[in-house]
């Protein structure tokens, strides 16, 4: 995959935009119009002349990550949503894109930022844009796309480009190397998307998921069933294992379908121990939800896994993602395995 046709994404979500004020009308000279009686005499008065409207300061996403991992898509998505995008700007000028934004009077209220090693020059002044972004209350987010090793390896192979920090080297060696060098602004980044197993359309889907409302909810959960053999979810901030519960590919009616179907739920559901799970560990995301609120934390994403992916995992995903909905969690599903065996 190449930057310009990359991979990834999958689900739904929401984001906000302002408006700037109005400046004052004023004679042709420069100075406020005074007010003028029926028979021509000017009327005494002490206005003084209005200051422009306070500038609407835009609302920031800058997108990151690894080479190949999806940055163009994420970005060429956010345009279409009617974002302001800018790619590859050094990251000393985002105070000065911000301000220039601000200007605008309204006519620009999101830009979205690209950020990348192809800067790389400029990359160590990033920390202290940041700085000055939070001293001027501007609220930004940041989105972080992640991917596999081997599903960079692979897409770089396909295109049959270089990474742009290979060097001399190999493929791998500038993908380690770009990993440590991301390395702080991911554990900063308060979303990251996992694109090892995406197309450009889920990726699609996934930032629509994120930024195409109007109104942002106060935390947004992806709720994600996945199978222990094919690996854990990198973007999981919490993770959960069924593997507890008896499995249905061991009941041959059940086997040929998934988590989704009746029957094999009732089956799930009625093993000890499943209600009381969902129970317990329904109270305990309210708990971690609370935390990830005053923490800021708009995200989180809640793997719920069992041997395949297949019929446990899905079963619990569907009824958790269901007692999140009904506590006012704005939640998607994904089944990232289901379907691969």
């Amino acid at each position: 995959m190449t930057e310009h046709d990359e991979h990834p994404t999958a689900q739904r979500e929401q984001a906000p935009g302002e408006a700037g004020g109005n400046q004052p009308r004023q004679a042709a000279g420069g100075h406020p119009r005074q007010p003028v009686q029926d028979n021509g005499a000017k009327v005494s008065t002490d206005v003084t002349p209005a200051g422009p409207a306070e500038a609407a300061i835009p609302e920031l996403v800058i997108i990151s990550g690894m080479s190949g991992a999806g940055r163009s898509t994420a970005a060429k998505c956010l345009e279409d949503l009617g974002w302001f995008v800018v790619d590859n700007l050094p990251p000393a000028l985002i105070p000065t894109m911000v301000e220039l934004g601000a200007r605008s009077q309204g006519n620009v209220a999101r830009i979205a930022v690209v950020v990348d090693v192809r800067g790389r020059r400029f990359f160590d002044n990033l920390r202290e844009s940041l700085a000055d972004l939070e001293a001027k209350h501007v609220t930004r987010r940041i989105v972080f796309l992640e991917s596999s090793d081997d599903a960079l390896v692979r897409r770089f192979e396909s295109v049959r480009r270089p990474h742009p920090l290979q060097g001399d080297g190999r493929i791998v060696d500038g993908i380690a190397a770009e990993r440590e060098l991301l390395r702080e602004l991911r554990g900063d980044a308060d979303l990251v998307i996992d694109t090892s197993s995406l197309n450009v359309h889920e990726l699609r889907a996934k930032m629509d998921a994120q930024f195409a409302g109007e109104e942002e909810p106060e935390l947004r959960a992806t709720v994600m069933s996945f199978g222990f053999k094919y690996g854990l979810p990198v973007d999981a901030d919490l993770v959960a294992d069924m593997r507890f519960l008896p499995n249905p590919h061991w009941v041959p009616e059940l086997r040929p379908y998934t988590g989704l179907n009746e029957e094999v739920a009732a089956y799930v559901f009625n093993q000890p121990g499943a209600k009381e799970f969902l129970d317990r560990y329904a109270e305990l995301l309210r708990l971690v939800a609370a935390g990830y609120r005053r923490e800021g934390k708009r995200y989180v994403t809640i793997a719920i896994g069992c041997t395949g992916g297949k019929h446990r995992s899905v079963a619990m995903s569907e009824k958790l993602a269901a007692r999140l909905v009904a506590e006012g969690v704005e939640t998607v599903v994904v089944h990232r395995d289901m379907g691969r065996e």
